[in-house]
């Protein structure tokens, strides 16, 4: 039996709206005959901060291709990543279950590459496959080892090219890259050249698909390794900070290994995470920073652009996010940018800070232009979403809503009554969001019971704790911290409790 992604009559409504709304836009060339669906590509930055971008407050450095798809179409206020780390992020947005309930909680490793999801997943590739989308993922997988049933070419998904495995995606010179299901060899990259910048070949490979697909309705995702450590860019980009943020203290690495042998950063060659998973030493991590997100805006711009040339911009959705808050890794330096914004919290923090992203949705044929929403939603929202709007049914049940309402400026928008996270690290985490209510439990599996409370509407920042003054919505909140997850035996929560 198969459950729809709405269980409401307005939705026989909104998608008959939609596909005669869309019939009319063209998804090819000025001279191919009109498709009914978009194109749909979703930009996921690794590790950008809310305040990592001009338009939500940066000073520090520019972002105006990113600037420019936020004024031409929607932005979200209020979204949420899957998880405060990459994996479970990115499954949370695949399968549309958040952390209590997705099949990826953690960021393992296994088998040179991450825990695998499991064989005939309904991930979002897959449905929009299913849908007659050519499908394809340019940058970093994460969500299971070459081989494995969670690779993506076995989880919907037409092509591949990028980094399999999240840990050597911390390098932005590899000595090889993943082309669909074989391993490409960068000989710029061998030994210690530093000849091939991963990102600008990865970039190359998603306007080819793009080009090659331009006749036919298609879905991209681009999980891009920008910004995230190690902090290395181009020289013509590094060139354009390093005057601006000098003088700043360099970035070194250091790891001892054993009594005898010392390292000093991850460049020696001898050093056994060289090129894989090491970060680099930076002697201007500040200006690295800087560079990494002005080349990231210059390739959402390259999107843009081959769109735009194709005649293909008005039909297609493009959708710019994080896959969770800043880091402190490898140098990066997010109190300097003031990454956070208005909020507190990092990369593996519950607070908002960690898990609190930015996202831009543009259409240009059916999203109004200039157009902000304060709708509470996360990435668990976008395969229902996007289920929703090429009209595929979901065969298995999910936590995300579809708010395709709001895109289109409907009423009748569907609201979550709750989301909820939970952190395999760090001790344990929970938290949950109840309308403006955040409550956070840290130190889980240590049992700690008490549950810090925050007013989200009043007091973005998480500053003051008011668990004693509302028992009640404490007691609310912890309830839904129970009955929010399911246990996993590949990811004991329960057990390290008890």
């Amino acid at each position: 039996m198969k459950i729809k992604t709405y269980k409401l009559p307005l939705m026989a409504a909104i998608s008959a709206v939609l596909l005669l709304g869309i019939s009319s836009c063209s998804n090819g060339s000025s001279n191919n005959a009109p498709t009914q669906r978009p194109n749909i590509i979703y930009i996921l930055a690794d590790d950008l901060g809310y305040g990592d971008l001009s338009f939500l407050g940066q000073t520090k450095f520019s972002t105006p291709n990113i600037d420019k798809l936020a004024a031409n179409g929607m932005v979200f206020t209020q979204h949420y990543s899957g998880a405060t780390v990459c994996a479970p992020s990115r499954s949370a947005l695949m399968t549309g279950m958040h952390t209590g309930h997705t099949q990826v909680r953690g960021n393992r490793g296994l088998n040179d590459g991450q825990f695998p999801l499991a064989a005939g997943s309904q991930t979002l590739a897959g449905v929009l496959k299913k849908a007659g989308y050519t499908t394809g993922a340019f940058g970093k997988w994460g969500l299971g080892y070459p081989g494995s049933s969670g690779a993506p070419l076995n989880q919907g998904f037409d092509v591949f090219f990028g980094f399999n495995s999240q840990t050597i995606a911390h390098n932005y010179y590899p000595r090889e890259l993943w082309d669909n299901d074989k391993i490409i060899s960068l000989e710029g990259n061998q030994g210690t050249e530093q000849g091939q910048y991963a990102p600008n070949l990865i970039q190359e490979k998603r306007l080819e698909f793009i080009e090659a697909n331009k006749d036919t309705s298609f879905f991209m995702f681009v999980p891009t390794i920008i910004p995230h450590a190690e902090l290395f860019a181009p020289e013509e980009y590094m060139e354009k900070f390093l005057t601006k943020t000098n003088p700043e203290p360099p970035y070194q690495y250091e790891s001892k290994l054993g009594p005898e042998t010392f390292y000093k950063g991850v460049d020696d060659p001898e050093h056994p995470r060289y090129k894989v998973g090491g970060y680099g030493s930076q002697a201007y991590p500040h200006a690295a920073f800087a560079a990494m997100v002005t080349l990231l805006d210059d390739h959402v711009g390259e999107i843009v652009a081959k769109l735009d040339e194709l005649n293909i911009l008005e039909n297609t959705v493009i959708v710019f996010t994080s896959d969770n808050g800043p880091h402190l890794e490898g140098g990066a330096d997010p109190d300097f940018f003031n990454s956070n914004g208005p909020f507190q919290g990092y990369k593996r923090d519950l607070l908002e800070g960690g898990i609190h992203v930015p996202m831009i949705l543009s259409w240009p044929a059916k999203v109004k232009k200039g157009s902000q929403t304060d709708h509470i939603s996360a990435f668990w929202d976008i395969l229902p979403t996007f289920s929703a709007l090429v009209d595929e049914e979901l065969e298995e049940p999910i936590d995300g809503i579809s708010f395709l309402p709001t895109l289109l400026g409907e009423g009748g928008q569907p609201t979550h009554s709750h989301l909820y996270w939970e952190f395999h690290e760090k001790g344990g985490k929970q938290a949950v969001r109840k309308g403006k209510w955040k409550g956070i439990k840290r130190d889980v599996f240590k049992g700690n019971e008490t549950i810090l409370l925050y007013n989200l509407e009043e007091d973005p920042g998480e500053t003051t704790d008011l668990a004693q003054d509302h028992p009640d919505v404490v007691k609310e909140i912890k309830l839904l911290m129970e009955k929010s997850r399911v246990e996993d035996p590949e990811w004991p929560f329960d057990a390290k409790i008890k």
